[in-house]
């Protein structure tokens, strides 16, 4: 699975070509079944979750800005459609941590190797696109490493609100980068922006 295909791939299917979409599915059903058995832990539901999520990908995928995060978007996807199942029928109970552990690792990896790339081009285009304090404000923090009391005496402002600017600044690139909102606007909730920001660097 290469780059240069996977996003020819996804440019031929924005176009409306089946046969190109139908080429997606084929090489990322494994990893987005893996994916979709990981969250709702029941093969059955699993490889529903698993159809749901490609046909509302190809519904929404003329949306999709950047064909090279297109892995990404995948898993977003997935992860949002999981929630989605389990908050209307409450838990499953199913597979055994074992037997997640050892199913199709192989056929997630290499989505996991694009989606480390592609997660750096998309982080780094979001902090492009916010103001000035609030890009410095992460850079300083998450590229940097500097601590709140570095950061204090670095933009000669008080720990409390350093501390308040990291916590705007994440929702306004969490929105970003989901694409929903403008960078001057933010979400409720951080969501997983720690983890996004200190992996994808």
């Amino acid at each position: 699975m290469s780059w240069n295909e996977i996003t020819d791939l996804v440019l031929q299917a924005q176009t409306g070509d089946r046969d190109a979409y139908g080429e997606l599915v084929r090489r990322f059903e494994k990893a987005v079944f893996g994916m979709a058995l990981a969250r709702v832990h029941d093969p059955l539901e699993a490889q529903e979750l698993a159809q749901e999520v490609f046909i509302h990908g190809m519904r929404k995928l003329p949306q999709l800005r950047d064909p090279r995060c297109f892995a990404g978007w995948l898993r977003r996807i997935t992860a949002r459609m999981a929630i989605n199942r389990l908050s209307r029928k409450g838990p499953v109970n199913g597979a055994e941590p074992d037997f997640l552990d050892s199913h199709e690792g192989k056929s997630v990896a290499p989505l996991d190797e694009i989606e480390r790339t592609e997660a750096k081009i998309e982080l780094h285009a979001g902090l492009k696109q916010l103001k000035e304090l609030d890009r410095l404000t992460l850079e300083a923090f998450y590229l940097r490493g500097r601590s709140l009391k570095q950061m204090s005496r670095e933009f000669e402002t008080p720990v409390g609100t350093i501390k308040r600017r990291l916590h705007v600044a994440r929702l306004r690139l969490k929105a970003v980068l989901e694409g929903n909102r403008p960078a001057s606007e933010y979400a409720d909730s951080t969501g997983v922006m720690d983890h996004e920001l200190a992996t994808a660097v």
